[in-house]
């Protein structure tokens, strides 16, 4: 059976090009990450922190890397040290020791100090969490299959949250993550968000704005952030299974300067005012004689 050199030449360099470009794609999307403010194929790291919380919990989470692979460095190293040197020989009795009292000290109270220096950031991380903080301005925020809700209480305007249909894409929209009525909120603002649910429960999930609060029906739960200064667009999803459209319900949280912020307020107004019901449902205003008398 003869062999064709050339043929299989050539199928090595054209595996050699695929692999390398290959590598190079990866290396390049590696690169990208520090300009993201939505997640990108490839991702290894977290996305960019925006704001103080979402600086603080990166410093944390980037703290906390360093230590377990300290402790998982030489925890291994430790086992590879054991397997090599005492490893089954002929002639060398094992010794039949069972306790040291210098070494059971050492591993109680080590993994103890190791367990205080990482509560002190984590404590300090937590406090700034608390949702008592003085704020610039309050958005509630309701979950719904499968869209968000969003209302202004101060500005007494509320609108719809939809997914684009991947066929009425324009433009740079992304696919899966932009919408028809992004969340649009003034830059160098500190925000509460007032997170409640329609239905069953979802996940209000924001992560370079280090937002993860749950939406449950009958209850209000309190976060919040700081948008930095820099006309932006946050991108983040639902991480809660929700339901058979449970992909289809993402964020975006538009930063705008102050007079464009208020630019939009103004057709907001318009556009998503409120209306009042002229015509009230009088059985509301009865009182519980008459709405038995009614039954």
């Amino acid at each position: 059976m003869k062999i064709n050199i050339q043929t299989l030449l050539c199928n090595w360099n054209s595996k050699l090009i695929f692999c390398i470009s290959g590598l190079l794609a990866f290396i390049f999307s590696i690169s990208n990450l520090a300009f993201a403010s939505e997640p990108k194929p490839w991702q290894m790291d977290l996305q960019p922190p925006a704001g103080i919380i979402a600086e603080k919990a990166t410093d944390l989470h980037n703290f906390l890397l360093v230590v377990i692979t300290l402790i998982s460095v030489f925890v291994l190293g430790l086992l590879i040290y054991v397997c090599i040197k005492y490893k089954e020989q002929p002639g060398v009795k094992p010794s039949k020791t069972s306790h040291n009292t210098i070494i059971e000290i050492i591993w109680t109270v080590v993994p103890v100090l190791i367990l205080v220096v990482i509560a002190v950031p984590s404590f300090k991380l937590l406090y700034l969490t608390e949702a008592d903080k003085p704020v610039d301005m309050v958005i509630k925020v309701s979950g719904a299959q499968w869209y968000w809700n969003y209302e202004y209480p101060d500005q007494e305007i509320s609108f719809d949250s939809y997914i684009i249909a991947e066929a009425d894409l324009k433009g740079d929209q992304k696919r899966m993550l932009d919408v028809d009525n992004p969340l649009v909120v003034p830059e160098g603002t500190k925000i509460k968000f007032l997170i409640t649910g329609n239905d069953v429960m979802h996940s209000f999930f924001v992560p370079s704005l280090a937002l993860q609060v749950y939406s449950i029906a009958g209850r209000i739960n309190e976060i919040w952030t700081e948008v930095p200064l820099g006309k932006k667009k946050y991108y983040g999803q639902c991480n809660q299974i929700c339901g058979v459209n449970h992909a289809y319900m993402p964020i975006v949280i538009q930063a705008l300067p102050k007079n464009e912020y208020e630019q939009w307020l103004k057709e907001a107004k318009v556009k998503f005012a409120n209306k009042i019901n002229s015509s009230p449902n009088k059985l509301a205003f009865l009182e519980k004689k008459e709405v038995k008398e009614i039954k």
